[in-house]
């Protein structure tokens, strides 16, 4: 897992060690951040189930104006930090619960990448989507990774803009509905 471009780019990132998280591949990453082009500069970004912060790192290294980093598990945190540390890099980091971040903050985003876990239900991840719209600029993304079997949420609020899958993965990319 590394930097793919930008200030930081070819870094290699830690993974935290433990079962519970699952490293995005470069190859994913890449694409995501291809189809994004120039939104990511001076965007006020969200990465949800931050795990070791592949996805707010990539966007800083890009030019971000801030990322707020969610994750609730102690190693991932850990590894987390130690990446934004051997980077000097600066983010926000919660180590809470996305669905209690989110229920808490009055923060706006400008683009949300949402990495849960792949036993997460698609119910489930459809509430936490649309929990997270009312937090959303007019013209806002929303970046989500799903195993590639799992059924895509409909959130309320938001329209699918791109969907692809690579190889085990599903990469779906949500607009805004106030976007113009």
């Amino acid at each position: 897992m590394r930097v793919i471009a930008g200030a930081h780019r070819g870094r290699r990132l830690v993974a935290p060690d433990t079962d519970d998280t699952r490293p995005v591949t470069d190859r994913v990453k890449e694409s995501i951040f291809s189809s994004l082009a120039g939104r990511v500069g001076e965007a006020r970004v969200a990465d949800l189930y931050a795990g070791a912060g592949s996805f707010g790192i990539e966007a800083l290294s890009r030019g971000a104006r801030s990322v707020t980093f969610v994750e609730n598990g102690r190693r991932a945190i850990e590894a987390l930090r130690t990446n934004l540390d051997a980077l000097h890099l600066e983010g926000v980091v919660v180590r809470r619960r996305v669905e209690d971040f989110i229920a808490d903050t009055d923060d706006r985003f400008d683009l949300v990448f949402c990495d849960p876990p792949w036993p997460l239900a698609s119910s489930d991840l459809q509430r936490v989507l649309e929990a997270v719209r009312p937090h959303l600029e007019g013209d806002a993304i929303v970046v989500v990774t799903r195993r590639a079997s799992d059924a895509v949420p409909a959130p309320a609020g938001l329209r699918i803009d791109d969907e692809r899958r690579m190889g085990d993965t599903r990469i779906i990319r949500y607009a805004n509905m106030d976007s113009p």
